[in-house]
């Protein structure tokens, strides 16, 4: 057992290499039934909880790679997505259309996730879907559907334990990601929305943060208005037309250029992408000669 890790009677939260950052998570077992949640988080404490324990299932709150590295240890057992998330798992050229990926970037993502997260086509054997009630004697977990971050992103509170395990909205200082070719702006800010308000004494997030004990509205203001404050410097940005290409090498939202740069470019244009789709539907940005120019 790792010093950062915290059990919670039969719930267990397993934390990821580096914190869980990327691209490492953080997991959440749940002794009994033998359930390993994204394991993604550290393969030799997995391993461990494989042979002491047992994982009789893996469950996955969404499709992105920083999640399922590690599904190679536990061979054929079970498999459970959302439906909505599922297509990405079975064949790599459908996670990298999800992506959005296009050249130069493609062929650099393709070979990180087939190498770095070992990828391998899997199909689930069945699927979890919002609104699902899952009893285990004294462990009842409730599915909650949270789309935005992917169209089928899942958080999972545990009842009698009253922890939320957040998944991928993990309440870090960068905020929500919400860049690939299905994400939402909209359904990310009703989704945190929804996760603020369902009762709770404990949160688990996906990376970093970890484990939270206190509720502060202040928190899930500051991830939610992220969001804001990145439209924000766009919109600012947008005082005099800019071209796609002049938004994206200003570096609005990571601030600067970052290495490796082939990861940073794609997350700078997919998010500056989602924005510009976001401010123009609510006519706050117009296009003027080929070019996007605040209304």
């Amino acid at each position: 057992m790792q010093p950062d890790e915290k059990h919670f009677g039969p719930v267990w939260f397993i934390p990821g290499v580096k914190r869980g950052r990327y691209p490492y998570c953080n997991s959440v077992y749940i002794q009994g039934p033998g359930i390993i949640i994204d394991p993604a988080s550290d393969e030799d404490r997995l391993r461990e909880i494989r042979d002491q324990e047992g994982i009789q299932e893996v469950w996955l709150s969404h499709w992105h790679e920083d999640h399922f590295t590690y599904l190679d240890l536990f061979g054929d057992v079970p498999l459970r997505i959302c439906r909505k998330d599922a297509p990405p798992l079975s064949d790599i050229g459908v996670l990298l259309d999800w992506y959005n990926l296009k050249d130069p970037h493609r062929n650099h993502w393709r070979k990180l996730i087939e190498e770095t997260f070992r990828f391998r086509p899997r199909n689930p054997t069945s699927f979890l879907e919002d609104g699902d009630v899952i009893p285990f004697g004294n462990i009842t977990v409730e599915i909650i559907g949270a789309p935005g971050h992917t169209p089928g992103h899942l958080s999972f509170l545990f009842r009698e334990q009253g922890i939320l395990f957040l998944g991928d909205y993990d309440m870090t200082s960068f905020g929500p990601w919400y860049g690939d070719l299905y994400s939402s702006i909209e359904e990310t800010t009703d989704s945190l929305r929804r996760l603020r308000a369902t009762p709770a004494d404990i949160w688990f997030t996906g990376h970093d943060t970890g484990v939270i004990t206190d509720n502060e509205d202040q928190l899930w203001r500051q991830y939610e208005n992220v969001i804001y404050q990145r439209e924000e410097k766009i919109l600012s940005f947008l005082a005099t037309p800019r071209s796609i290409t002049e938004i994206v090498q200003s570096w609005l939202i990571y601030g600067k250029p970052r290495e490796p740069l082939a990861f940073f470019e794609f997350g700078e244009h997919a998010l500056t992408v989602k924005h510009i789709d976001w401010l123009l539907k609510k006519g706050l940005i117009e296009i003027v000669d080929g070019k996007f120019a605040r209304a």
